[in-house]
């Protein structure tokens, strides 16, 4: 991994979400707008990325690489469930809610295609897609269960808000142009890579957005500290000793540790107001692990550099 190349990321990254506070807190734009770039960012340039980065030669490899960061993820779910339900006992349920989804529900899925992509390029953003499958099916079913006590709906509509989620369709399709190799014109792939490229800057004027709205007060407390040093430190240091034990390729440790490190999901926030939880919390413990999870990115390509 290129630790240069991963500077460059992050101070692109970091300038844009200040670029996003900065519009909120001269009232260029309202906080409440970051509702449509969250939608845009879902629901249209992200699965364009998705699309675009599936355009390449399908190989025994690949689909080597497939499985094994399938399997990985799939654990790295088992592990972050166990911990949802025996770390945060202690708290009351609409605090507890927010740190137990928080714990299974990270941002790899928002902020980490724009890590995965950075420093992995097209295949990194491709095999993140992999990755974040058991994550969206965690997410949408046993995610959402923690804000309510019992869920609505059923078995049928967790199943129905996967499989229809954009990102989800956006990998079918581009499983569908890989494995069978079916040719994009050039007009359709330049304009799926333009609108993908999009998504990054997007992103990150969101999450400084968000930053506007909750302030800086209230987001270094012994709750938010404890629960980065679970997020950012412990999960991915025991997913780095499951990707060590199980002997995965380089590539494959390399993202889960870095798409494992990623921080709180944004979606956090939203659920938290959507229930009646703790939202200040929630919001706080989004923007505090965002910040974190900034600086410790390059502590983590070190550490992966030394052992891989």
């Amino acid at each position: 991994m290129d630790l240069n190349a991963l500077f460059e990321l992050q101070f692109v990254m970091f300038a844009e979400m200040i670029a996003g506070y900065l519009l909120c807190r001269f009232k260029v734009i309202k906080p409440s707008d970051r509702s449509v770039l969250s939608k845009l960012v879902v629901n249209l340039l992200l699965p364009c990325s998705i699309i675009a980065s599936f355009q390449m030669e399908m190989n025994s490899e690949i689909l080597k690489n497939f499985i094994g960061i399938f399997v990985i993820s799939v654990l790295i779910q088992i592990l972050c469930s166990l911990i949802a339900s025996f770390a945060y006992n202690r708290y009351e349920h609409d605090r507890k809610a927010v740190l137990q989804f928080s714990t299974v529900c990270s941002n790899a899925g928002f902020l980490g295609n724009a890590v995965a992509q950075g420093v992995y390029g097209d295949l990194g953003l491709l095999y993140g897609q992999i990755y974040l499958i058991p994550l969206r099916i965690v997410m949408w079913s046993a995610g959402v269960a923690y804000f309510e006590k019992k869920q609505d709906g059923g078995k049928g509509s967790v199943m129905k808000s996967i499989l229809t989620h954009p990102c989800i369709i956006a990998l079918e399709i581009g499983l569908v142009i890989m494995i069978f190799q079916i040719p994009v014109p050039k007009a359709i792939g330049t304009l799926l890579s333009g609108l993908g490229k999009c998504s990054t800057p997007l992103i990150m004027l969101f999450l400084g957005m968000v930053m506007a709205q909750v302030g800086f007060k209230g987001l270094f407390t012994k709750d938010t500290w404890c629960f980065a040093l679970i997020r950012l430190f412990l999960i991915p240091a025991a997913v780095l000793g499951m990707c060590m034990i199980l002997h995965a390729e380089p590539i494959v440790t390399g993202l889960s540790v870095l798409l494992a490190a990623m921080p709180a999901g944004s979606t956090t926030a939203v659920l938290a107001q959507q229930y009646h939880a703790d939202e200040e919390f929630a919001a706080n413990v989004v923007v505090m692990t965002t910040l974190l999870s900034i600086a410790l990115l390059p502590v983590w390509v070190l550490v992966l550099n030394a052992i891989l």
